[in-house]
């Protein structure tokens, strides 16, 4: 049976839920909530293990805070035994606009923190990233605030209807690959 890791990122505790920083923990939440999983505390994560389809997920949201997700990680890939290319990673991006989700086998942390730490743990940036383009909507110098932020009324539609984009993203990527899934993703303009 095929392994792979999914790793939301974000922020544990209340005051991050349903912040942008932490749509990583909102989609594998949401994945392993359709997949009828359930979360466990776990050493350095909350882990739900979804069998579906002859494919074993491994779905972590580490506890260790955005800035430290790469300790989290490592230790998951090597205690599941996961190939680096078979894990997946779900990130915030500021630099796509609300409608866009970006899929990639490898590339930059693009300054995020939780990107940076994976990469230097890992000593590679080259596994796979699935970006939620979050938009960029903030005055200069107040991109912390907005990232922490919680989504807007008017944003919701358009979230909800990306999280689920993500779960049939995370299902194809384990499915038929990660290049035909990227090909899918990559087109999608998602509008309410």
């Amino acid at each position: 049976m095929s392994k792979f890791l999914i790793i939301g990122l974000g922020n544990i505790g209340n005051e991050y839920a349903n912040t942008r920083h932490n749509i990583g923990f909102d989609v594998v939440n949401a994945f392993v909530q359709k997949h009828e999983g359930n979360f466990s505390v776990e050493k350095l994560a909350y882990m739900a293990e979804i069998k579906w389809k002859g494919k074993q997920f491994v779905c972590i949201c580490p506890t260790t805070y955005m800035n430290l997700s790469g300790k989290a990680f490592k230790y998951w890939m090597d205690k599941e035994k996961v190939r680096l290319e078979n894990t997946l990673t779900i990130v915030d991006e500021i630099a796509l606009p609300l409608d866009k989700l970006r899929l990639r086998p490898s590339g930059s942390d693009a300054g995020h923190n939780g990107l940076k730490d994976i990469q230097n743990i890992l000593g590679t940036d080259k596994y796979p990233k699935l970006r939620f383009g979050i938009g960029n909507n903030y005055p200069k110098g107040m991109q912390a605030n907005f990232v922490l932020s919680k989504w807007l009324n008017n944003e919701m539609t358009i979230v909800e209807l990306k999280i689920q984009k993500c779960i049939e993203a995370i299902e194809s990527f384990a499915i038929v690959g990660i290049e035909q899934t990227m090909n899918e993703v990559n087109k999608l303009s998602i509008k309410p």
